[in-house]
This record gives C-alpha cells, sequence and structure tokens, in this order.
C-alpha cells in the first residue's frame, strides 16, 4: 500500500503529515541537546568534588600519603575523575553522532520536502488552468450555439415574411450559416479542450500526484528510519562508554579492597617513632639518711623520670600527652632522632637525583657544544655558554648540598649508636650534656684514647671536602689520606693525615686502595 494509491485525494493530510514529522525531528534533536548539557554540568561537578578533596594530592611530604586507606581515597577520587570524562565523553558522542547528524539530515529532508510540494503545486495549477480553458471554451460555445439558433430562427422567420424582401431573406440566411459555422467551430474547441482537460486530469491523479505522494512517503519512511536509528543511537551511546565506567567503578571496588589497618598502623609506627628508650624508674632519695643527691643526678644510669629526655629544658610540660609544635628547620633537628634519620636519607636521595639530572644535561650539552664546533652550521656553540655555565654551578651548588646532607646524616646516625649505646638509652638530668655534644666527645674518645691504628690502605680525594661536623675531617681534590676504618655500611671511611690528624669522609668522595 502506497500514499499514491490510498491517499491521492489527502494531500492536504499529507503536507501536514509530513510538517509534523520533521517537527518530531527537531524535538528530539532539542532533547538529546538538554540531555547533553545534563551530562556537561554533572561531568563538571564530579570534576570539581574530585579536585576539592585532592588538592594535596602533589603533596608527597604529607605524613598521610603512605597509609593505604589515604591512598585509596585519592585513587577513587582519580577514578571518579576518569568516570566524569566518560559521562563528557557520552555527551560528545551524542552531539557528534545525534544532533549533527540528524540536524543536517533534517535539512536536507526539508528541502527535498520543498521540492516536491512545488512539485505538486505547479501540477495542480497547471490542471487548474487547462480547466480554466476548458470552462471558457465550454461558455463560448454555449454562447455561440444560442447566437446561432436566433440567426436560424430569424431567417427562418424572414422568409415566410411575405414583406421580406429576396436581399432581406438572403441576408438572414447567410447569418444564420456563419452563426452555425462559428457554433460548430466552437463545439469543436470545446471537445477538445475537454479532451485535454480530461487527459491532464487523469495525468494529474493517476500518475504525477501518486508519483509526488510516494516520493513524500518515501521521505517520511526514511525520517521515520533515520529517528529510530538516532533513538538506539542514544542508548548505544551509553552502552559503548559502560565497559569503562565499569573498569572506573571497578577500580574503585579495588581502592577499598586495598585498604589495609595493619599496614596503616606500621607506617603510623615507622613515621613518628622517635628512637628513645622508655624511661626507667624514678629512685627512691631518702633524704633522712643524707644521700648524695647531686651524685645520683649527674650518674649516667637510670633516668629519673619522663622529664629526662628533655634534657636541661625541664620547665616543658610531659611530652608525651602535650607537646607544643617543634620549629621545623632545614636540618630536621627539630625531629626525633630516628625519624631524622630517614628524612636526611629521604633528602640525600632527591639531591642524588636531581645532581644526575644535572650532570646528564651537563654531558649533553657539552656533546652539543662539540657538535657545534665541528659543525658551526648546525649552530652558534657560544649560545651555549649560559646553559652550560647555570648548569656547572646547579651541579656545584647539588654537591654542597649533598656534602651538607650526608654530613648530617652520618651525625644523625652516630647519634642513634650512641643513644643506643647507653645504659638507659638516654640521660637523666640537668648535669648531663647535651646527646649531640656527648656524640662528639665519644668522637674525641675514639680518636685521642685508642692507640693510633695501623692504616689498612690509602685513599684519593675525588673532590673537596670541607668537614664542617665534628667528627669529620677535610679533604682537598687530590689529597691522599691513609685508610684506617673501612665504610661499616654507613656511607663513612675514617682516615689519617701525615700530621696525624684523624676523623670521617663520605666514601663516595675517594678512589680507595685497600693493603693486601
Amino acid at each position: 500500500m502506497d500514499w499514491g494509491t490510498e491517499l491521492w485525494d489527502q494531500c492536504d493530510i499529507i503536507e501536514k503529515h509530513t510538517q509534523s514529522g520533521l517537527e518530531l525531528v527537531e524535538k528530539y534533536v532539542k532533547f538529546v541537546k538538554e540531555r547533553t548539557e545534563i551530562e556537561q554540568s554533572y561531568a563538571k561537578q564530579l570534576r570539581n568534588l574530585s579536585k576539592k578533596y585532592n588538592q594535596k594530592r602533589s603533596n608527597k611530604d604529607e605524613p598521610d600519603c603512605r597509609l593505604s586507606s589515604y591512598q585509596s581515597f585519592v585513587d577513587i577520587l582519580n577514578e571518579m575523575n576518569d568516570y566524569a570524562g566518560q559521562r563528557e565523553l557520552i555527551a560528545e558522542n551524542m552531539i557528534m553522532n545525534i544532533c549533527i547528524d540528524l540536524t543536517k539530515y533534517l535539512q536536507e529532508l526539508k528541502q527535498e520536502r520543498k521540492t516536491y510540494l512545488l512539485e505538486a503545486k505547479k501540477a495542480q495549477q497547471s490542471l487548474e488552468s487547462t480547466y480554466k480553458q476548458l470552462d471558457n471554451s465550454k461558455k463560448r460555445f454555449e454562447r455561440e450555439w444560442r447566437e446561432a439558433e436566433r440567426a436560424a430562427l430569424y431567417a427562418e422567420k424572414t422568409d415566410q415574411d411575405i414583406n421580406a424582401t429576396k436581399a432581406d431573406v438572403e441576408k438572414a440566411k447567410q447569418q444564420a450559416h456563419m452563426r452555425a459555422r462559428v457554433a460548430e467551430d466552437c463545439k469543436n474547441d470545446y471537445a477538445a479542450q475537454l479532451q485535454k482537460y480530461n487527459k491532464e486530469q487523469s495525468q494529474f491523479y493517476f500518475n504525477d500526484m501518486p508519483l509526488i505522494f510516494n516520493k513524500l512517503q518515501d521521505l517520511d519512511e526514511r525520517r521515520i528510519r533515520k529517528l529510530g536509528h538516532g533513538y538506539i543511537l542514544f542508548s548505544d551511546t551509553e552502552k559503548n562508554v559502560m565497559p569503562i565506567i565499569g573498569k572506573c567503578l571497578e577500580g574503585i571496588t579495588k581502592a577499598g579492597t586495598n585498604v589495609n589497618e595493619k599496614n596503616d598502623t606500621m607506617v603510623i609506627i615507622e613515621q613518628n617513632k622517635s628512637g628513645f628508650e622508655r624511661p626507667g624508674d624514678v629512685e627512691f632519695e631518702d633524704y633522712s639518711q643524707g644521700i648524695n643527691r647531686a651524685s645520683s643526678d649527674s650518674s649516667l644510669g637510670t633516668p629519673k623520670g619522663p622529664l629526662d629526655l628533655l634534657g636541661k629544658n625541664k620547665s616543658k610540660n610531659f611530652w608525651l600527652f602535650k607537646r607544643n609544635k617543634p620549629t621545623v628547620t632545614e636540618d630536621f633537628g627539630h625531629l626525633p632522632p630516628e625519624q631524622r634519620r630517614k628524612r636526611l636519607q629521604h633528602k640525600l636521595e632527591e639531591i642524588s637525583k636531581e645532581l644526575q639530572k644535572e650532570a646528564d644535561q651537563s654531558e649533553a650539552l657539552g656533546k652539543m657544544k662539540d657538535v657545534y664546533e665541528k659543525n658551526p652550521q648546525m649552530g652558534d656553540p657560544a649560545s651555549l655558554a649560559t646553559q652550560i655555565s647555570q648548569t656547572s654551578q646547579n651541579i656545584e651548588r647539588l654537591r654542597g648540598e649533598l656534602n651538607k646532607y650526608e654530613c648530617l646524616l652520618f651525625v644523625s646516625k652516630r647519634r642513634i649508636s650512641f643513644l643506643l649505646s647507653s645504659p638507659d638509652g638516654a640521660h637523666s638530668d640537668a648535669s648531663t650534656p647535651d646527646p649531640s655534644q656527648a656524640i662528639y666527645a665519644e668522637f674525641d674518645d675514639d680518636f685521642e684514647d685508642e692507640e693510633p691504628a695501623a692504616p689498612i690502605g690509602k685513599c684519593t680525594a675525588m673532590y673537596n671536602f670541607p668537614g664542617a661536623s665534628e667528627g669529620t675531617i677535610s679533604m682537598q681534590e687530590g689529597e691522599v689520606l691513609a685508610v684506617v676504618e673501612e665504610d661499616k655500611g654507613d656511607g663513612w671511611t675514617r682516615v689519617r693525615r701525615h700530621n696525624g690528624d684523624e676523623g670521617y669522609i663520605p666514601t663516595s668522595y675517594v678512589t680507595i686502595t685497600l693493603n693486601k
């Protein structure tokens, strides 16, 4: 069944229906656009939410960053950010595959429909014009035939009139004959026009209009098919990203399963343990027996109480329960020994990486300069002078920082060793020197009380070392020193000069040759 056969007389209905179909496409496109705006707004809110709660993600020095619960939360925020990206992708694909495509197709349909309606209008106007010609010829034929009848009656009356002359009779007969001939011509013209109109009318109703109606039917079916495909795309667009959205949700689930309370507990302990020993029992001081308190207070034995961990500063509150926030220092001296050692070690690793990066850049600049010198057309070697100079300064600065933090790490390790080797792990009262000073005193004892150890080898300095810290010794690049004690794993070697001065130097600063 088709419109041309079944709806041959419903031109207005067809025109109205096709217009309504196009309006439905426009309405659907508008609906999808509003849906994409919702998706984009939703994605934007999700991104802002993730950003709001993930502001410290770049600060890896935060203590909580190593906790699994903290890291899992960061992973969830990252997954939500990815999820927002998929919502944006849904909106983008809907705009491209539905809105833009349907809008373009809609314009083509409108133009095509307009063409078909113009063809129908022209065919109708042509039929109406032919009908007017038919009507005019019919009226002319009717008029002329009446005139011919009157002329014939007049001629017959004149012929019977005894008073009429022969000339009058002849004239009346000629007039009647002429009118009859004109009427006959009008009759023939009317018959021709009628045949022409019937032919055009048949062409109009059985060929032209059915063809146009069938074209409009095909247009409408293609519109419906395209719109149905748009409906499917509305679903498929979201289905296509569902696997990735599923992975985002799986990532959130995995983040939850990655939370490890035992591991977090160990991290908290590792990050915050001070390395100090617990204070010993407070001794009973029997004033009635006249015990010499001064000698007891100055001993290095069992501490008198928790305040002993603070050394001379006994005016502070019990630090275990209430502790003022310390002033952060560059050498991490505000931290307990164990934490300080870890932070210094981490700082050394960062400086070493940066130093290696600068060294690689310096080497690359040197090679580039050689290439420019051998091939001037490739570039001016002088243009690299600023970069080379800046890189050299950076290397010297980083070496200085490396030396500084190596010394600090050395002192920190020795301090921890000293504290752990003490009877109770800490000094007791106000008469006891500062632990760091005690460490230096220990170094002095090592060097002064013992007999000079026999050298076990020699070493040559590759870099200058200032030896600014207690227990270390300075050296100049190229200087040869006697090795007294090998590196025990802490990165320091004990050496002696010809004049008898002894101290520690960084093992990485020298080349060592041991005696066989």
